[in-house]
């Protein structure tokens, strides 16, 4: 899925196609690869087709790489299908803490409860463990292996075919030590046929244990078969979070998508590799970055708010123009801020509205501005009192000389700051007259 997705990236951004054929071809390569990495089928055809509404429904500002907003609107999108914003809880709630790991046999419960456990007790936490997998003979010992080399109190008992019964003296005991995150391991069986007996023992566990959280755990390959065992599972015990196994290897991982719509729980922790350590906390967008290539997306992202901002920051302008407000520079710094992000001023003068009714356009060397310029004029700002930064006529020799040294620059950058605020504050009266001249001729 990394590679196919990433090449339909960099074929989208630097083909040749035009924009309407090269999106429908970049809505093909993201259907196969979802669906070749085991995505559900309807869920890759609902997340298309909101996608295509977003198309149809939203414009890209005029200023912005119409690929580049289009690429920004699918990583929105598919960051969603992992919960997109929504930050998994992953510090305990309250003390103490009972987590029911759930799954099916070979997903890597075992060595996931020994990950967690360590994951916490390094964040100050006192845990320990309930070996509840009666079924797999090495279950018990696997576990009390993992606590004793990392640190925890593990509880089973050997011999006892009750799980029920384990749950209860375990949380018991467990609890009067006073422990505070309890981690349950429980059990799994391979094959459908036995899955219905595993889900009504997963349900009595709930009822006895009454856990703080459910968690299902995943092997990243499970396939097209995540979304009906994560909907069973989310009927028997109401799943909470999800951790997926084995993200280090080839595994597609395209069933912990599925799983992640089905139960409606987020994705909290992902194992990166075989070892006790490896296992992070997971998030959404970060992991959609790293599919569709890190460099491109963060990048184009970034360039996007700037366009956000200098929409904000043109809006202000036309209240300006309208005679609702003045510009101040508090709007220059906003309007730095985005630059830096997004080109020359020239751009800006260019994109302001009414500017190709200026007698002159200002030449390149009057409005260029250099990264260096830009961050000088940013620490000067930030140099001057909330008085000055709103009414900048006030500012003479000596709170020049003020600013120059707050900003650790010469007063003549302090002036070149001022004197580019009256260019800007010229340009915007002009524009205002020839607006109202506009309306006069028209009413006429």
């Amino acid at each position: 899925m990394l590679d196919s997705l990433r090449d339909a990236v960099r074929k989208f951004l630097t083909g040749s196609t035009p924009y309407e054929k090269a999106v429908d071809s970049f809505i093909k390569d993201i259907q196969k690869s979802l669906i070749s990495a085991d995505v559900n089928v309807k869920l890759v055809s609902s997340l298309t087709s909101k996608i295509r509404k977003r198309l149809v429904d939203e414009k890209p500002p005029i200023y912005v790489d119409k690929r580049e907003w289009f690429l920004k609107v699918v990583y929105e999108e598919l960051s969603s299908l992992f919960g997109g914003d929504r930050e998994p809880q992953i510090m305990p709630s309250k003390i103490p803490y009972v987590i029911m790991l759930v799954g099916v046999q070979g997903s890597g419960k075992t060595t996931t409860a020994g990950k967690l456990a360590l994951f916490y007790k390094r964040k100050g936490y006192k845990v320990g463990l309930i070996g509840a997998d009666v079924y797999r003979p090495a279950a018990l010992d696997q576990l009390k292996q993992i606590g004793s080399k990392i640190g925890v109190e593990v509880y089973g008992e050997p011999g006892i075919k009750d799980a029920i019964l384990i749950v209860k003296k375990g949380l018991e005991a467990l609890l009067s030590k006073g422990l505070e995150v309890i981690i349950v391991d429980t059990a799994g069986r391979h094959g459908y046929g036995e899955e219905a007996k595993l889900m009504e023992e997963m349900r009595e566990i709930s009822k006895a244990l009454n856990p703080d959280e459910v968690v299902l755990v995943l092997d990243a390959s499970i396939g097209q078969k995540a979304s009906d065992l994560a909907s069973r599972f989310n009927e028997a015990t109401k799943v909470g979070s999800i951790i997926v196994t084995k993200m280090d290897g080839t595994a597609k991982g395209g069933g912990a998508i599925s799983a992640t719509a089905v139960t409606g729980a987020v994705i909290k922790f992902i194992g990166t590799g075989e070892g006790i350590e490896e296992i992070e906390p997971f998030n959404p967008r970060r992991y959609v970055a790293r599919l569709l290539g890190v460099g491109d997306i963060e990048t184009i992202v970034e360039k996007l708010k700037a366009t956000e901002e200098f929409e904000e920051i043109q809006s202000k302008m036309e209240e300006v123009m309208e005679g609702k407000g003045k510009m101040t520079l508090r709007e220059v710094y906003k309007q730095i801020k985005a630059l830096r992000k997004m080109g020359p001023l020239s751009k800006v003068l260019q994109m302001m509205p009414g500017v190709n009714v200026l007698p002159r356009s200002p030449s390149d060397e009057e409005v260029k501005l250099t990264e260096e310029k830009m961050s000088k004029w940013i620490a000067i700002i930030d140099s001057m009192t909330y008085r000055e930064i709103e009414d900048p006529s006030i500012i003479d020799r000596s709170r020049a000389r003020r600013i120059a040294n707050g900003a650790g620059v010469d007063p003549e950058d302090v002036k070149e700051l001022l004197k580019y605020y009256s260019m800007t504050q010229r340009i915007l009266k002009m524009l205002r007259k020839r607006k109202d001249l506009g309306k006069i001729l028209g009413a006429k």
